[in-house]
């Protein structure tokens, strides 16, 4: 039997006396790209936090794989724009990293040319991708990603979206993320979680897409627009015809 990277069990956080999570038991395995979805409110980003111990527990535990490393990329940083500084120097906070370190971080998020650039300079892609190559310096086991797309249009999320696809097959990591892209999210999951303070329903991108549960959280439309970015390409991650097909979905989405 193989052991989950990370598990939670009959997991329960309350904030300011208030139930924000009840109950919540889920286990996540070398390699998969698991999404979590639900309306606002809905606790994914408390859960996010819970299981990486950001957030007491106030019922249940969270078990973690003896020495597993995790990367973890915030819905939004807040930089001082008057404060002069690299991407490169960036990378190397609290600790120094090394040019060759974060070449190769950076190389993993798809933005090698970025190391000496100004922070303030970078569109919002580019940061979202420097805050992912910050998560991937230590070559995690598991990346985590809180609403890492939010304030990026559908073409740099769906490209955001194919890295993270990437980022899976070269570092071999595990990925949790919370997301809002109803449109893409079905894209690069293997199993999609829906949330509203308990587990509404979870499975393949496609049997959440067709529960009542969901239906009734997100209504009927959702359906068809998800229905393009099935999750098609092969699991051996081959460059077949179905990895092609895949990004063909995309650019014909866009």
């Amino acid at each position: 039997m193989t052991v989950p990277l990370i598990s939670a069990k009959d997991l329960s956080v309350q904030l300011d006396g208030r139930p924000i999570l009840q109950h919540i038991s889920v286990e996540i395995a070398a390699g998969e790209i698991v999404t979590i979805v639900g309306p606002n409110g809905s606790g994914k980003s408390t859960f996010l936090r819970a299981l990486i111990g950001a957030v007491p527990l106030s019922k249940g535990r969270v078990t973690r794989a003896p020495g597993l490393k995790i990367g973890y990329v915030p819905q939004k940083l807040a930089l001082d724009a008057s404060l002069p500084m690299t991407v490169q120097r960036f990378l190397g906070l609290p600790r120094r990293v090394s040019t060759a370190a974060a070449l190769q971080a950076l190389g993993n998020a798809g933005v090698p040319d970025l190391c000496n650039r100004q922070m303030t300079d970078l569109s919002g892609g580019q940061f979202q991708r420097v805050l992912l190559a910050r998560a991937l310096l230590d070559r995690p086991q598991l990346l985590m990603l809180d609403e890492a797309t939010q304030g990026l249009d559908q073409p740099g999320a769906a490209a955001f979206y194919q890295r993270i696809e990437q980022v899976r097959q070269e570092l071999g990591c595990a990925i949790v993320m919370v997301s809002h892209d109803l449109h893409v999210v079905m894209a690069a999951s293997d199993r999609v979680l829906c949330l509203n303070g308990h587990i509404c329903c979870q499975g393949s991108p496609q049997m959440v897409a067709d529960a009542p549960e969901y239906r009734a959280l997100f209504g009927t439309g959702t359906k068809g627009t998800m229905a393009l970015y099935r999750h098609q390409h092969s699991h051996s991650h081959d460059h077949g015809p179905d990895h092609q097909d895949h990004h063909h979905e995309h650019e014909r989405a866009q």
